[in-house]
């Protein structure tokens, strides 16, 4: 993936809610992702359910991404 990719995001299906308001998304068949709400989206109380198909912003580091919109 390059670096817009990365900032344009990619989707997935939310298949987890964790406490504190993170979420195990799954983007691919074989490959899940942590992720954690966006902050407009925590600042407009826009709710996550599991199911919800989700478009995330994966960090630079791996392992981690951000919920950027729900569909």
């Amino acid at each position: 993936m390059d670096k817009e990719e990365k900032k344009q995001g990619v989707s997935g299906v939310v298949t987890e809610a964790l406490p504190n308001a993170q979420f195990k998304v799954k983007i691919a068949p074989d490959q899940e992702v942590l992720a954690y709400l966006a902050g407009r989206m925590r600042l407009h109380r826009i709710r996550v359910l599991i199911g919800d198909k989700v478009e995330l912003v994966l960090d630079d580091y791996g392992g981690r991404g951000r919920i950027t919109r729900r569909f």
